[in-house]
């Protein structure tokens, strides 16, 4: 499996911001450090405007480069144009990995799963799974998102795209407060309330997992989100470590060309989850002696 990363994705912060440095640094650690899954590494590109203008509008684009903040929880950031297409790079890496038959993880940020057609929004500036989608030249590939938030941005850009299917699984009431039912012909929305059963919230993602196989893809581009996690502070999901493992196993056993990319998940313990979803994806099993770090409070500070 190769991890596609870049240090440079962790050289800007805002106090007091959840979507920090330290997601992608702590993990990539925990990667480095571990002997339990052979890994590759690879550095992304940045992305090519000419293939970001088939998910967003020129305005869109443009709109990075003004030093000014996109809304409340989206800032700017100096270079931020930079770390967004080096960030849908690597979802591009990852997915051109895949269709090559090796399964890639990309491990940068921001996340992109929010971000529309023509709006940088929610930590997302470019919506990095989307835009690999539109690159595959795959006439079926679907878009799995695990996310606890909606994925708006992405089924706003995949809506009624030939070839392409959305399913998404998501805490609702929850930002961005869409995703109550589904959209167009190819978009499939699977809310769950706060506080759920986890076996319920296990029922749903098999549900979700059912339309993805039933879709017959070719390949499967899944935004990651780590946040459904019990503890992660920005919603209310009922996931243990043991259920993103479970993910990584099903989405194995659909026997089609899957890549990931990281979205959200903002918990200390986002490492460990990590860990746990690509040694499902690998067919590895997990030991209770792999995830030792205690679960601590998550500190906004990066």
């Amino acid at each position: 499996m190769t991890i596609i990363t870049d240090e440079q994705c962790a050289a800007y912060s805002r106090a007091g911001h959840p979507e920090r440095p330290a997601r992608i640094t702590e993990t990539t650690k925990l990667l480095r450090a571990q002997k339990e899954l052979p890994l590759t590494w690879a550095p992304p590109a940045l992305a090519d405007e000419e293939v970001i203008l088939r998910a967003h509008s020129a305005q869109m684009f443009s709109r990075l480069f003004v030093e000014q903040d996109f809304d409340g929880d989206t800032p700017y950031h100096p270079g931020i144009a930079a770390h967004a297409r080096r960030s849908a790079g690597g979802a591009l890496a990852a997915m051109e990995s895949a269709r090559a038959g090796k399964p890639a993880f990309s491990l940068l940020r921001p996340p992109g799963h929010h971000a529309t057609h023509d709006h940088s929004m929610g930590f997302c500036y470019l919506n990095s799974i989307a835009i690999a989608a539109l690159a595959a030249g795959t006439k079926r590939i679907a878009v799995f998102d695990f996310d606890v938030h909606h994925g708006n941005g992405t089924e706003d850009i995949l809506k009624d795209r030939a070839g392409t299917l959305f399913c998404s699984v998501h805490q609702h009431p929850a930002y961005p407060g869409s995703g109550t039912r589904n959209v167009a012909t190819n978009c499939f929305n699977f809310p769950v309330p706060p506080h759920p059963a986890r076996s319920h919230y296990r029922e749903v993602l098999t549900s979700a997992l059912a339309q993805v196989k039933k879709f017959k893809p070719t390949l499967i581009g899944v935004s990651a989100g780590f946040d459904a996690y019990v503890r992660d502070p920005l919603a209310q999901g009922p996931l243990e470590l043991e259920d993103f493992h479970w993910l990584g196993t099903s989405l194995r056993e659909l026997d089609v060309p899957v890549f990931s990319i990281l979205e959200g998940g903002y918990s200390s313990k986002l490492p460990e989850l990590v860990f746990a979803y690509l040694k499902g994806l690998a067919g590895k099993e997990i030991a209770d002696s792999s995830f030792k770090r205690p679960d601590k409070t998550v500190k906004s500070d990066p």
